[in-house]
This record gives C-alpha cells, sequence and structure tokens, in this order.
C-alpha cells in the first residue's frame, strides 16, 4: 500500500510494473538483465483517489497520461530491478504529495500609498533625466 497522507492510498495491486533494459553503464549484465523500471498506474479510472485530488493530478500531470488514462513513470538510476521499482514509487508518492492539498486561493490587495508614490517618483526622475539628454528647443 502506498501511503500518502491520511486521505490518499493507493493499494500496490493497482500499479503494474514493466521492465527493459537500461541505458548507460551496467558492466557485464548491461546487456542480459532488463533493470529499468516503468510503472504504468490507472489514475483516471482509480476508486482510491479521491475527485478533487485526481482533477489536479490530472491537471498538472496531464503531459505524463496516455489517451488511456495510465500514468506512466520510469526509472532507471539503479543498477537492479528492486531499488528502480521503489524509486517509480517514490516519484509517484512525491507527485502525489504536491496535488494532495489544493492551492490556497489569492486574496487580491492593493499597493500601499507609498509603493505608488514611489513608483511615480521613479518614473519621473527617469524622464527628467532623459529630458536632459534631449537637444535644447529653439523657442527662445
Amino acid at each position: 500500500m502506498l501511503i500518502v497522507n491520511d486521505r490518499i492510498r493507493i493499494p500496490l495491486r493497482e500499479l503494474h510494473f514493466d521492465f527493459a533494459r537500461s541505458s548507460g553503464p551496467g558492466g557485464q549484465n548491461v546487456n542480459k538483465v532488463a533493470t529499468k523500471a516503468v510503472l504504468r498506474w490507472p489514475v483516471v479510472r482509480s476508486r482510491s483517489l479521491p475527485d478533487d485530488v485526481r482533477e489536479r493530478f490530472v491537471a498538472r500531470y496531464h503531459r505524463r497520461i496516455t489517451r488511456e488514462g495510465d500514468l506512466v513513470l520510469q526509472s532507471q538510476r539503479f543498477r537492479d530491478r528492486g531499488r528502480n521499482i521503489a524509486d517509480c514509487i517514490e516519484k509517484l508518492r512525491r507527485m502525489l504529495e504536491e496535488v494532495a492539498t489544493p492551492p490556497r486561493r489569492r486574496r487580491p490587495t492593493r499597493p500601499t500609498r507609498s509603493s505608488v508614490e514611489r513608483r511615480l517618483s521613479g518614473k519621473r526622475h527617469a524622464s527628467g533625466r532623459k529630458r536632459l539628454r534631449r537637444a535644447p528647443d529653439d523657442d527662445d
């Protein structure tokens, strides 16, 4: 069971792993052993995920979700299968943790009077500096 918090618990039977040969260094076993772990999880059809969390998850990670609604993660950081599986599960846990709490709504605020005055005086200062760079007028 993948436990993210008290609301989100994903049974491991929902997670499906495939294995492939990893790229990169691996010694003598590199061409013989399939250690790269590919995790597939049907996030759209999963009953263990609350609806509000699912909506935020799909919105945030839509590029990692297939047309069928499966999330695809992979790991080939380690040279053995078990550690790559654990790495995939940890990646999924971190992703779920990020969307577990709804984002706080922004309360619109107004700039303070002094900040408005500082901005306008800075604009006046810059304008005056540029005015002094101009050629003098022939109004005399």
